[in-house]
């Protein structure tokens, strides 16, 4: 079925004799059933819907975390100084904060550094180094980064300082010679692990750290930073990343944690926080700082116990990130969409040379939201090209990027699964845009353009135990989102528009029965244009959740699309 803003819908086909053995052997609903099937859900996923399990720390007996331990128990015995050097991103500066947590808790001497993203470019490297060896640390931690920086890491052995890495992005052989790598992509035994990001590695490290040396420190109190972590990184909220945010919002009080609590407060949210405000709210709010300018703001707001420092470092990124939005948007209303959709390419690419290198991965994230397709944005930086890959679920960006990099397309470059950066130069531009092309065809991913939705709903089983039942399989997230449905002859009535971009609508079934529904930025769109003058019966596609207003509870749709 094609939809008023053209895309192919279609229903998920699920094995019902599956459905039918979970509903016998567990007594689920038919509905939580087939979500169930529908997402793969292993045993472990399936016992955490109606039990709460508490998180284990799996990397207990691990030879690379062991090793890790060893490495810095000794640093600390000896009192000697440590550098935490995180990546610019939420992921980065929510690891970096856990180790300033930890560090500080046990007075230990340290300092950290959040490269700036066009002074220092991406990462550990070796003219980095040059500049932080000066203030003569004897262990450099790096988190959310360094799994291909051998050149930085043989300049760190030169000068006998020793080095971690704790990462998740993809890893070249040779390794870095580090004394030490935590990274489930090195295939060490762990690899089962490769969805964690790196603020749960740092996470999970730092808990058995805390163990071996007996201190008194509690890192549950940071859960919320590895959920926000995950959240921001695109990380599947599956297996264990599943565990995380259950334990993460069932046991967080934002009132007491004061950078959280401030961001609420000052954008006026409620107390009670969620994966959305996570995503949507604190995310980008942290990440202004690393693009436009101020990497080091959101770790120095995240690890502050400083009221004035906190309140200030949080009015600063509030206001960075609505100038992100401002240019953002400048952006976006210069890209031809319908050109770019006539060009019908499985890999979107966009070359720019004049848009802010900053901007580039959240530019990269609309486009690939918008297409449904691996987006890849290219600007101009200095004399070379610097690109944001943003990638779907079933296409491993970071795997292509360190390809192109063994290969000598790129001149560096790294990534994970759903996220990828690298500096090219114009010359390859051609080579580059071939070579993801060929493999994205050779990787037989189909009907990439395809959207799904779970099943057909009556209006009448539009209920609160309907959705009490979908809600048994939160959190919802990358790898296991929002459940989506299709809702037949429904009469679109009382269009309103809101805040100049959104439509509110009353939808009335045959029956009489009323849904209120809600489709987020859809003016000067055509599911817009139909939901403000449409006057037939029409079948919507959409997602049921609950709309809290003056403390008074009640479901609503979220229109996804229109069908004729």
């Amino acid at each position: 079925m094609i939809s008023v803003s053209g895309k192919k819908w279609e229903q998920k086909k699920i094995n019902q004799n599956l459905v039918d053995k979970l509903k016998q052997d567990f007594n689920f609903s038919d509905i939580l059933s087939r979500l169930i099937i529908s997402r793969k859900f292993e045993d472990d996923e399936i016992a955490t819907i109606n039990t709460d399990l508490d998180l284990n720390n799996v990397f207990l007996n691990n030879e690379d975390f062991n090793q890790s331990i060893k490495l810095v128990v000794n640093c600390i015995n000896n009192n000697e100084k440590i550098c935490i050097l995180g990546d610019y991103d939420v992921d980065g500066s929510a690891a970096t904060s856990l180790f300033v947590k930890f560090l500080e808790g046990i007075n230990h001497p340290f300092f950290y550094y959040i490269p700036d993203r066009e002074k220092d470019g991406y990462g550990a490297t070796k003219k980095l180094f040059q500049k932080l060896i000066l203030d003569e640390p004897k262990l450099i931690i790096m988190v959310d980064c360094g799994s291909t920086s051998n050149e930085a890491i043989d300049f760190l052995n030169e000068n006998k300082i020793k080095s971690l890495i704790i990462d998740h992005h993809e890893i070249n052989k040779p390794f870095p010679n580090a004394n030490s790598i935590i990274n489930p992509k090195k295939d060490n035994g762990y690899k089962e692990y490769d969805y964690l990001c790196a603020t749960s590695l740092s996470y999970f490290f730092l808990d058995l750290l805390i163990k071996k040396i007996k201190s008194e420190i509690n890192i549950a109190d940071y859960l919320i930073y590895v959920l926000l972590a995950t959240v921001c990184d695109v990380m599947p909220l599956r297996k264990l990343n599943r565990l995380i945010a259950q334990n993460a919002l069932k046991n967080f009080d934002i009132t007491k944690n004061l950078p959280l609590n401030t961001l609420f407060e000052l954008n006026e949210k409620k107390n009670q926080i969620s994966i959305n405000d996570l995503g949507y709210l604190v995310g980008p709010i942290l990440n202004a700082g690393g693009r436009l300018g101020r990497s080091q703001y959101a770790t120095e707001l995240l690890s502050s116990n400083n009221h004035q420092v906190i309140r200030d470092r949080s009015n600063h990124l509030i206001k960075l990130n609505d100038k992100r939005k401002e240019i953002e948007t400048l952006i976006l209303n210069e890209i031809d969409f319908q050109k770019i959709e006539k060009e019908n390419k499985e890999v979107i690419f966009y070359y720019n040379p004049n848009i802010n290198e900053g901007l580039i991965g959240i530019i990269a994230a609309r486009l690939k939201d918008y297409f449904n397709k691996p987006s890849i944005v290219i600007t101009a930086s200095n004399k070379l090209l610097k690109g944001s890959a943003r990638s779907v679920y079933n296409y491993n960006i970071g795997r292509v990027i360190k390809n192109l990099l063994d290969k000598k397309i790129i001149i560096s470059g790294g990534g994970h699964n759903m996220a990828a950066g690298f500096n090219l130069d114009i010359g390859n531009l051609k080579n580059f845009e071939n070579y993801i092309l060929e493999d994205f065809l050779k990787s037989n991913i189909i009907n990439n353009n395809i959207y799904s939705y779970e099943s057909e709903v009556s209006s009448l089983a539009f209920n609160q135990d309907f959705y009490d039942n979908i809600k048994k399989l939160e959190p919802f997230g990358t790898g296991n989102s929002v459940p989506t449905f299709m809702l037949r002859d429904l009469r679109i009535i009382k269009p309103l528009v809101l805040n100049n971009k959104h439509i509110s609508s009353i939808l009335k079934s045959k029956t009489g029965f009323s849904i209120k529904s809600i489709s987020f930025n859809s003016i000067n769109t055509k599911i817009g244009d139909h939901l403000m003058n449409y006057k037939n019966n029409i079948n919507v596609i959409g997602q049921i959740n609950e709309n809290i207003w003056n403390n008074k509870k009640a479901l609503q749709l979220t229109i996804r699309d229109l069908i004729l």
